[in-house]
């Protein structure tokens, strides 16, 4: 999908943008900005690079552990298997469980 743009109708098309593309542009926007705010109160330079590293370093672990990414699971009726063969397939051994290979001469 691609982002037209048409001048006479205003029609525009988007690509949709998710939380952690959120999360990707607030990162530095975040970084510099806590640099600066802590520059124009006096604190030195290198307190103000530390303490705006561990913003983003928040920032990521929020996106990684709290509002993690998870993928779509679906059921077997969403995903068009019937109940049916979704049971019987359940139901049926995949691979058959062996002991260990003897070698006897």
């Amino acid at each position: 999908m691609e982002n037209t743009y048409m001048s006479g109708t205003h029609s525009m098309y988007w690509i949709m943008t998710s939380y952690y593309d959120h999360i990707l542009g607030l990162i530095p926007v975040a970084f510099a900005a806590v640099v600066a705010t802590l520059q124009l109160t006096g604190f030195s330079t290198t307190i103000a690079i530390p303490t705006a590293g561990g913003v983003a370093v928040v920032l990521v672990a929020h996106a990684l552990f709290v509002n993690g990414p998870v993928e779509d699971t679906l059921t077997p009726v969403e995903s068009g298997v019937s109940t049916a063969s979704a049971e019987v397939a359940s139901e049926s051994p995949m691979v058959e469980e062996r002991g260990p290979i003897s070698t006897a001469d």
